[in-house]
């Protein structure tokens, strides 16, 4: 309850100032109190639905869509008032000089007029995150891209040369409100034709249920080699309340159950082996470790029937495992596949010029593919959203990896 009331406090405080720099550049009073009704309806709409929000229930949909609201009119409004700030920081400097040197007669001329050129300018950069954030909401989160790479390693076995993985990662199936979509994108993982498709976690946001009306549509991802899988930090259930441990336990039986229907294959620190010609490929997936969250992966269980000599493949979850304990492994992982972030859903991205979300300040490796001592990760971005309906500027993927022998010369 003290959290919110700060909460309230801050946000109220944010639309007094926003109204007051409104008002500087638009004189209709219809408008900037309209504004600031509309703002606090807003903002009444998402306290109600955070104050009502049931664990119990897996998920809230009212919640999800009142926070998408919240944020297209506060963000924007947070733009408007720094740069104003910024404005009456210089009006304040501007007093202290008539104060000190000019010394006007009448107090009140200390403090020069807002400038209404920069009220305008401030409202037409605060337009950008507005457009930007709607896009999102309403597009970006289907705005499925296949970013494809090219990774070279000199002990990868001849046989498997120009071999094509596909992974997509945090489907979150309980987030999704468009069936065509869905099905467009899982097409488009098919339309790559790779030998192998791995999925890399959190199936559901938190139950099983969620699933199901979804089911039939991933159980169309087809890949010679097959589609493996593992457990992200959502399917275990722990993030919504549950009558009994037994109820917790039937809906995580339902979710393994459910990804057997649709042909995936999971391992729980366990491994697999593609062989070709002669030549195999590990594959080797562990159950949730992060860091600050749910540790259950298990390196030495999982490579229990590896032999120290074989290429592999490492399917876990949360980047953090990576970088705390798998780079420092015995064993040498030369790729290792991994989700969890989603960059965020919000940052800046332009090949060869900027990559950056507030992300970075959590997580060291948020998206894209890392190299450290002679091991690779790539950190997909995801498939689906989480809580914040939307995307803006970090894109739902499919990374695409093609394995070649050798040096990279580039």
């Amino acid at each position: 309850m003290i959290r919110l009331i700060i909460f309230l406090l801050l946000v109220l405080s944010l639309d007094f100032y926003a109204l007051q720099s409104l008002r500087s550049v638009v004189r209709n009073p219809l408008v900037t109190y309209g504004y600031a009704i509309i703002s606090l309806a807003v903002l009444g709409v998402f306290v109600y639905q955070a104050m009502t929000f049931d664990r119990g229930a897996g998920g809230n949909q009212g919640f999800y869509v009142a926070f998408a609201v919240l944020v297209l009119v506060y963000v924007p409004k947070l733009v408007l008032v720094i740069f104003m700030f910024g404005e009456d920081v210089y009006r304040l400097f501007e007093a202290g000089v008539n104060y000190f040197i000019s010394k006007p007669e009448e107090p009140s001329a200390f403090f020069s007029s807002r400038r209404k050129f920069i009220g305008q300018l401030a409202l037409g950069l605060a337009a950008i995150p507005f457009i930007s954030i709607l896009y999102g909401i309403t597009k970006g989160k289907y705005n499925f891209k296949v970013l494809k790479y090219t990774l070279y390693f000199e002990d990868l076995p001849a046989a498997f040369d120009g071999y094509q993985i596909s992974q997509i990662s945090d489907i979150h199936s309980g987030s999704f409100d468009n069936k065509k979509k869905i099905e467009y994108a899982v097409d488009l993982v098919n339309q790559q034709a790779s030998n192998v498709i791995m999925f890399t976690g959190d199936l559901v946001n938190s139950k099983s249920k969620e699933m199901r009306p979804w089911k039939s549509t991933f159980s169309k991802l087809k890949a010679p080699d097959g589609v493996f899988s593992i457990l992200g930090n959502h399917d275990y259930g722990d993030y919504t309340r549950w009558p009994s441990d037994e109820a917790k336990a039937e809906n995580f039986q339902e979710l393994l159950d459910i990804q057997k229907d649709m042909g995936f294959d999971l391992l729980r620190n366990e491994s697999r082996f593609i062989e070709k010609s002669g030549d195999r490929l590990a594959i080797i997936g562990v159950e949730n470790w992060g860091k600050g969250f749910k540790q259950k992966g298990d390196l030495k269980l999982a490579t229990s029937a590896v032999d120290p000599a074989d290429f592999k493949i490492l399917l876990s979850h949360d980047p953090s495992h990576w970088q705390y304990e798998v780079i420092k492994d015995s064993q040498q992982y030369h790729l290792t596949l991994s989700g969890h972030t989603h960059g965020m859903q919000f940052g800046i991205e332009i090949p060869g010029v900027i990559k950056w979300s507030p992300i970075k300040w959590r997580y060291k490796y948020w998206a894209g593919i890392y190299e450290k001592a002679g091991q690779y990760i790539n950190v997909n971005r995801g498939f689906g959203f989480l809580a914040f309906p939307g995307r803006v500027g970090i894109w739902p993927e499919i990374s695409v990896i093609t394995l070649k022998k050798g040096i990279n010369n580039a």
